[in-house]
């Protein structure tokens, strides 16, 4: 077994499901970064239950690169799986276990390479950053890159070890999901007039949600992509008690996965507006009761094409990749990163079709990619800049 492998049963070990700590897991790296003397700082949520960490490798310039990874995976339950998901087992060539693709693999990977990183002579800094909660929508990579950026010199490139096939991929679409919660005034539903119905204020803002997905449908679209265009979900939809009571509140779920070249903020507001503007004084219109209120829930941001990327170029020198970036239909930390002005490539080993299902599992020859292109990375960076 490989270093990297041995790594990836460890990591694999850790049931880092997104609704529980990953306090155990980070204390685990922190041992090993600890035995090569790399120093390393926490950031905690607000819970105090979850936490960001950044460590430097290298002399404290800026010009660095980030070799970014989440450490949450999704649940397995109501799945079959041939294995225990938490140990890690191999079949042929084949390593199953829970998180092997996305994304403890890459994470092994570079944690194997620690001792070889602290050893170069490298002439600019290898930065990790490892973030929570990616799986329920990129939740720390906010905090983690300002926690990057207020304690590390400015890095030039920072790539996100998502299953790729180790290939570049510089666009993704981003995720935005919201709340919306009416609250009117309850009653009698032979009388009417004396209450405001908040199920229906709902289904107006549905309907207007329904149609702006319309409106983006028959657009023209970003060919990157399948679909092409901003896409729209209405989830679910909670209210009234009783066939004879008017209902007095109403909570509307939706999302929106919006193309790069689409402004997501104006999307939203755009929704908004609709509410306040037209929504509300329709469900004040009876009683003078109600209001209306937006709770972003998710807020995972796209990635964009850079053009003449730093990060993109850095990939292909160390994986020798000719053909043209790609695009990919999920979202990752990425476009957090890209927004603080970092330039940003998704590329790691795996595929995400092997992801979030039963017996998930990674392929040797990716985790062996990956070592190469992290030795290929330490000899880059210890060449005089």
């Amino acid at each position: 077994m490989t270093d990297t492998h041995a790594l990836l049963a460890e990591l694999v070990a850790f049931d880092t499901t997104s609704r529980s700590s990953n306090l155990a897991l980070l204390a685990h790296v922190e041992a090993l970064l600890d035995r090569s003397g790399i120093p390393h700082l926490r950031g905690l949520d607000a819970t105090g239950t979850k936490a960001n960490l950044v460590a430097r490798i290298g002399p404290e310039t800026a010009g660095g690169v980030v070799l970014a990874a989440h450490t949450d995976c999704v649940p397995v339950e109501g799945q079959s799986w041939s294995s225990d998901p938490f140990t890690l087992t191999a079949r042929g060539d084949r390593l199953h276990g829970r998180g092997t693709t996305d994304m403890k693999g890459f994470l092994a990977s570079v944690l194997a390479h620690v001792p070889a990183m602290a050893a170069a002579e490298l002439t600019r800094p290898l930065l990790l950053v490892l973030t929570y909660d990616e799986e329920i929508g990129t939740v720390g990579a906010p905090s983690a890159v300002e926690l990057l950026l207020a304690s590390q010199p400015r890095p030039e490139a920072v790539i996100v070890g998502e299953p790729t096939l180790l290939a570049p991929v510089t666009v993704h679409k981003g995720v935005r999901t919201y709340t919306t919660i009416v609250e009117g005034r309850d009653g009698h539903s032979s009388q009417p007039r004396l209450a405001a119905n908040a199920l229906a204020a709902a289904a107006r803002i549905a309907t207007f949600i329904d149609d702006l997905a319309a409106r983006h449908r028959a657009g023209s679209g970003d060919p990157t992509f399948d679909p092409p265009y901003t896409t729209f979900n209405l989830a679910t939809l909670h209210a009234g008690q009783a066939i004879n009571i008017v209902p007095r509140r109403a909570e509307l779920t939706w999302e929106y996965r919006p193309v790069p070249a689409d402004d997501s903020e104006a999307l939203a507001a755009e929704v908004e507006r609709y509410a306040t503007e037209v929504v509300l004084p329709q469900l004040r219109s009876t009683t003078g009761d109600g209001t209306i209120t937006f709770r972003a829930d998710t807020v995972a941001r796209g990635l964009a094409p850079e053009p003449d990327g730093a990060a993109e170029a850095l990939v292909r020198r160390l994986t020798g990749a000719t053909d043209p970036a790609g695009s990919v239909p999920f979202g990752t930390d990425g476009g957090h990163f890209q927004d603080a002005g970092l330039s940003t490539v998704v590329c790691g080993p795996g595929s995400i079709e092997q992801a979030h299902q039963a017996d998930e599992w990674i392929a040797t020859e990716q985790l062996a990619g990956c070592d190469a292109m992290l030795q290929a990375l330490i000899a880059e960076l210890s060449r005089p800049s």
